[in-house]
């Protein structure tokens, strides 16, 4: 679960600077830097989800180890 989770967050910063590169880059004439904050968007609301459900069913514990 942790390493998923991980996997998620680095895709969400490599989405994040790749729609600030595309925003830099595209100066406005194409749809890339949506694309790229959308797909960041969506592995946030991935991330979210992976995480309550874990705590829910158990598999993360509100204390520390």
């Amino acid at each position: 679960m942790k390493i998923l989770i991980l996997v998620l967050v680095a895709g969400v910063v490599v989405s994040l600077f790749a729609g600030l590169y595309f925003v830099y880059k595209d100066k406005g004439n194409s749809t890339r830097a949506v694309k790229a904050l959308t797909i960041r968007v969506a592995l946030q609301a991935i991330i979210i989800a992976l995480l309550l459900g874990g705590f829910l069913f158990g598999f993360i514990t509100g204390r520390l180890q």
